[in-house]
């Protein structure tokens, strides 16, 4: 580590203000902090020291990821491969053909064999948009003089996340290039966003390009119509939506059957880290252990989403809307919910800072998620869209919070 250290002090002058590569300084800086500790610290006693920095707030993130992470890798494989050892063709792109070229077989029982073709999928995702969005992120870093922020490293985790295994490269390139210019940086950059890049960046691939984002095929790496049997690699989100049949599966009478499980475990079609509600919870408490993020805000969409939740199951006999009959625990554990509450809806950038806020604004989310989901057809998951609507209202909430704080204060004090 010495002779790292002593190599990046030697490269420091050309990189310093007069040196010859002085606009990369930037660059020079991100590298030097990730492998080494900051060189300057805080004098005086009138600065308020805290261990948890920025960069130890997003490893922490990352850490809470790692779960949902596993299952990018684990789950696509694993549904790739159950499709196609039941029949289905692969959809013709080169990872099915590197796999097979491996020599690894469709058994979805394979461990080994689901990581590989599930990293075949995930990692050239992962590769884009990290390459695309760095060079973004140095890019303004250089014009603005500024150093570069460890807030990417984050939304470079959370964005393929929320992507389908089958989605073009390019496709992941144009949305990652949009979220992190138009939602952060043209907002002056890390922490001064008022809506989640990651986010931003998924809503304009979704409205962009629907056909690679949306309905049966994107969602697993096979194309299921050539099955005999006629399985399809619908969401279970998507098949509730659309359920025409007597026997509806996602009653209360029915939370916990078999189907139930495998959507809480992971084990569906679905975006590549958002299908497992157990990877969620167990990145929630590490979270929460952390105080990295808000357990009022989880609290409140848990809340929200049940009240909605309930209140239209009550009226479900009165309208032909299937949706109006899928139970609470069935909103918890289909779609990108649990995702969506526990990594993108606590971003403390573009959420709430008060802690009654927090609640307030997770209520919000919970309540909008369900009506989006319910009520409007055209948009069968509702989370992305709640959220990027209470983001711009997270500001206002805080606002009544504070006025109301002061009002009990002034009130108190006879004032």
């Amino acid at each position: 580590m010495k002779l790292l250290r002593d190599l990046l002090d030697k490269q420091a002058p050309m990189f310093e203000e007069g040196g010859r590569f002085h606009w990369l300084y930037p660059l020079y800086e991100a590298n030097d902090t990730v492998l080494f500790t900051p060189g300057h610290v805080t004098k005086g006693r009138v600065q308020v020291r805290d261990a948890l920095d920025l960069k130890r707030m997003m490893i922490t993130v990352v850490v809470a990821l790692l779960p949902c992470v596993f299952m990018a890798f684990y789950n696509t494989g694993y549904q790739a491969n159950t499709f196609l050892s039941h029949g289905a063709t692969a959809l013709g792109g080169w990872q099915a053909s590197l796999y097979a070229s491996l020599g690894f077989t469709t058994n979805p029982a394979s461990f080994v064999g689901n990581m590989v073709h599930g990293g075949l999928y995930y990692l050239p995702v992962l590769l884009v948009t990290f390459i695309v969005g760095g060079v973004i992120e140095v890019a303004f870093a250089a014009v603005r003089k500024h150093e570069v922020n460890e807030g990417f490293l984050v939304t470079g985790m959370l964005f393929p996340l929320t992507l389908p295994p089958t989605i073009p490269l390019w496709q992941v390139a144009l949305g990652i290039a949009f979220g992190v210019i138009v939602g952060k940086e043209l907002f002056g950059g890390t922490g001064m966003n008022i809506m989640n890049p990651a986010l931003t960046g998924r809503a304009f691939l979704f409205f962009s390009y629907p056909a690679q984002i949306s309905g049966d095929k994107p969602w697993i790496a096979a194309d299921t119509s050539s099955m005999t049997d006629g399985v399809s690699g619908a969401t279970n989100l998507a098949r509730a939506a659309s359920w025409s049949g007597e026997s509806y599966p996602y009653l209360a009478s029915t939370a916990f059957n078999e189907d139930w499980w495998s959507s809480f475990m992971g084990f569906i079609p679905g975006s590549m880290g958002e299908t497992s509600t157990l990877a969620c919870v167990i990145g929630a408490l590490i979270l929460i252990l952390t105080q990295v993020g808000s357990w009022r805000t989880m609290l409140g969409c848990a809340l929200g989403t049940a009240a909605t939740a309930s209140f239209l199951n009550l009226v479900a006999g009165s309208v032909e809307n299937p949706m109006f009959q899928v139970s609470v625990l069935w909103h918890y554990v289909i779609g990108s919910w649990a995702f969506a509450v526990v990594f993108m809806a606590t971003d403390p950038v573009s959420s709430s800072f008060t802690e009654r806020g927090k609640l307030f604004y997770g209520l919000g989310i919970g309540t909008m998620g369900v009506l989006v989901r319910v009520v409007n057809p055209a948009y069968p998951e509702g989370m992305m869209l709640a959220i990027l609507f209470m983001n711009m209202f997270a500001p206002l909430l805080d606002h009544f919070v504070v006025q109301a704080n002061i009002k009990r204060r002034m009130a108190r004090n006879g004032a």
